[in-house]
């Protein structure tokens, strides 16, 4: 029996021929990462149990993205502690300040996950670098500890899930839209535990942004990890970015499945996740009139170079709709400063949205755009539960750049051709 893509970066990393889905492996890890929520709680552990260092200081990494620059004293000494860990481990890869961005758009962009790795995070959303082709996987703060100290962890092989996409896809549709038509159809726990793996000529049209919102969202279904096939396309992203080997897995013909999803994507319109669950999917047009109080185009979903260009194809030369505030949030500083040397910034300033600096902020309650009771926001983020964004009374909508940037525009909920 062959294996799926997953199942051979598995097999590799535990140094064995074979895997299959339900066997548990103690497998080698590429890289480690945590942040300023999740890392306090590993560096608790860290010391408990005596460790005199880390097993590798290149492959544990520290962004420090969720609430910096510090909102609160809080935040400032949870900064502080991993601060202080890292200097005194020597922790090459320790992101703040001026160097930091979103995690998940940061590690790709500096090139510290490749092909072939396998990475952990103390972030459900560390399945994002599975548009790689790397296996990548949130797990608890203990957990990392555990990688930390050691270079290895436990996991149970997944069952695989194939998503096989056919066609073209129309305007303004981009990886968001296809996510969150797949988590509308199989819900979120329909790919629980497993890997989701994307294929196709309608996958391969996609950019890379669009993978890695696809491949971030995989855990909005339950996934495990969600991975692409690598192409051209991710060669040419990774090319330059880092000096380590990578090795190219592709799932043999005679892999097992526990479900194949053939997908058209002349099929797949301009969706929206409605509160409170991202399996509550509708097409924009039934969304029609419902106001909106704070749009949110950001996050590690959606706020790299393309979703910020196409959000401001919209806005140029218009202004947001009077009480609806627009909060832009480019993913990492260089992204930042690409669309500053782009003339994006102008645009959303023209348009009077606030730009921010990069940060998780809005996208988990934390700060900067923190909604009160009643309000409601259109988002690019990846979730949507009761309370995510703030008062547990306020309602998150989840959509893709253009039905934002047009839902600003109009102050309710629209599809891009009502603005343009």
């Amino acid at each position: 029996m062959g294996m799926t893509i997953t199942e051979k970066i598995l097999a590799s990393h535990a140094g064995k021929a074979y895997v299959e889905p339900g066997e548990i492996i103690d497998a080698e890890i590429d890289l480690a990462l945590a942040n300023d929520i999740t890392a306090p709680l590993s560096l608790e552990e860290f010391e408990k149990v005596g460790a005199p260092k880390v097993f590798d200081k290149d492959k544990v990494v520290f962004v420090l993205d969720h609430f910096t620059p510090n909102k609160d004293i809080l935040s400032a000494e949870n900064c502080k502690k991993i601060r202080e860990f890292s200097i005194k481990h020597n922790i090459t890869n320790f992101y703040e300040g001026g160097q930091c961005g979103v995690e998940h758009a940061l590690l790709p962009e500096a090139g510290l996950v490749i092909p072939g790795d396998l990475a952990i995070g103390a972030d459900s959303h560390t399945c994002t670098y599975g548009a790689l082709g790397a296996f990548a996987t949130g797990m608890g703060s203990t957990d990392i500890t555990y990688g930390m100290v050691t270079g290895h962890i436990w996991l149970k092989v997944p069952e695989s899930i194939k998503f096989v996409c056919h066609g073209k896809w129309k305007e303004w549709v981009t990886g968001k839209d296809l996510i969150l038509h797949i988590i509308g159809k199989i819900g979120v726990d329909g790919a629980l535990y497993t890997s989701m793996e994307f294929e196709g000529e309608a996958i391969a049209s996609l950019s890379m942004d669009s993978r890695f919102t696809i491949a971030n969202m995989a855990i909005e279904a339950g996934g495990k990890n969600g991975i692409f096939k690598v192409d051209e396309k991710t060669l040419e992203y990774v090319k330059g970015r880092s000096t380590r080997l990578y090795k190219v897995f592709e799932s043999d013909k005679d892999a097992k499945y526990r479900e194949i999803y053939e997908i058209d994507a002349d099929s797949i319109g301009l969706n929206v996740a409605c509160p409170s669950l991202p399996s509550n999917v509708k097409n924009v047009d039934e969304l029609k009139g419902i106001h909106v109080d704070q749009v949110i185009i950001g996050s590690c979903t959606n706020g790299r170079i393309e979703d910020l260009e196409m959000a401001a194809s919209i806005l140029k030369g218009k202004k947001t709709a009077k009480h609806t505030r627009c909060i832009v949030i480019p993913a990492t500083p260089k992204i930042y400063g690409e669309a500053l040397r782009r003339g994006l910034f102008e645009i959303f300033l023209d348009a009077e949205c606030i730009i921010s600096p990069p940060t998780c902020g809005p996208c988990l309650g934390g700060h900067m755009g923190i909604l009160a009771k009643g309000e409601r926001a259109v988002a690019t983020t990846n979730r949507n539960f009761i309370g995510r964004m703030g008062h547990p009374e306020s309602e998150v909508y989840l959509s893709g750049p253009a039905v934002a940037a047009a839902s600003a525009i109009k102050g309710e909920i629209a599809h891009p051709r009502e603005v343009l």
